[in-house]
């Protein structure tokens, strides 16, 4: 390693990935966007820490460029180098530095030597660590994050594992940026049961009248076998009009695919880039956070919204 500033993983969880808000402008040819998959969380993460002035939850700002660490389910255990400012958010992950509790939603300084441990997580499912001055790993297509499809991008292109050691920005010294420990972000409280709102289409003729009853009068469960990729949703058939089979077309986040056996898909960060399934409908942006700290077994309920609805909300919000 050189003499830049980096942090050691001594253990690494199930799935920690390097990630910051994605990589756009590539679906054409084939490459998702990856990025966090609480882009709520990664804002506020990198607000704390000062590397960036406002929270913005633009899914491509270049004001929040800065790479963090997602961890899932259970965290890592980190070895400082240098005297860093960091934080984090998202899920409650129990976290210590040394022998002492560290709150999500604040900034904090490690000295070096000293070890930041995320135990299993008690609520919600996925935790943002921000550095100061970001994870230094190179860009790739205009993002740091990993897209663990193609093994690409990130730290080596894969999660992370004990022994890694990720460099990270050279940000300001600590003394021009001690402001920022005034700051904090009020710590999520993730319930589990949620209703989360979506638009209808792009293939909502394919449907019977009875599916959209069903997608918004019944309770939905999260099954184990969600990722990255999708949260996969067990409860009452959606049923289709004809085949659940269409020409492939583009895929979004937040798109709700149905497959043939009527269970439907909330497509997340990893998604493809097309896909053959019809599409009932699409969660709207502002609560995708929601289903990305949904846990197995928890519930999910749908609520149809229109456009000008959301529309009208997020123009009050900017007044």
């Amino acid at each position: 390693m050189s003499n830049k500033s980096f942090i050691r993983i001594l253990s690494a969880g199930p799935l920690c990935t390097v990630q910051d808000a994605g990589r756009f402008g590539y679906m054409k040819s084939g490459v998702g966007t990856s990025g966090v998959m609480d882009l709520r969380s990664y804002a506020e993460a990198n607000y704390l820490v000062g590397n960036t002035d406002s929270i913005s939850t633009s899914s491509n700002s270049s004001t929040i460029a800065a790479a963090v660490l997602e961890t899932t389910l259970f965290g890592p255990t980190i070895e400082f180098t240098d005297p860093t400012i960091f934080a984090l958010t998202g899920g409650d992950f129990k976290a210590k530095l040394d022998s002492s509790p560290v709150d999500r939603g604040r900034p904090y300084i490690a000295g070096p030597g000293q070890k930041l441990v995320l135990n299993s997580a008690v609520s919600g499912i996925r935790g943002y660590i921000a550095f100061h001055g970001g994870i230094d790993v190179p860009t790739v297509m205009g993002s740091r994050s990993t897209n663990l499809k193609c093994h690409m991008s990130g730290y080596e292109g894969r999660p992370v594992k004990a022994g890694d050691e990720l460099p990270l920005g050279e940000g300001l010294e600590i003394s021009k940026v001690s402001g920022v420990f005034t700051r904090f972000a009020a710590p999520a409280e993730y319930q589990h049961e949620i209703t989360v709102r979506a638009i209808k289409g792009p293939q909502d003729d394919c449907f019977a009248d009875e599916a959209f009853t069903a997608l918004e009068s019944s309770q939905y469960s999260v099954s184990e076998k969600s990722d990255r990729m999708g949260i996969r949703l067990v409860g009452p058939e959606l049923k289709h009009l004809g085949k659940a089979d269409i020409v492939s077309d583009g895929i979004v986040f937040g798109s709700i695919q149905v497959p043939a056996n009527g269970q439907p898909i909330v497509l997340m960060a990893d998604h493809q880039t097309t896909g053959g399934y019809t599409k009932i409908a699409t969660v709207v942006s502002a609560d995708l956070p929601f289903l990305a700290q949904a846990r197995p077994g928890d519930i999910v309920k749908f609520r149809l919204v229109s456009v000008d609805e959301i529309q009208r909300e997020l123009r009050n919000k900017a007044k």
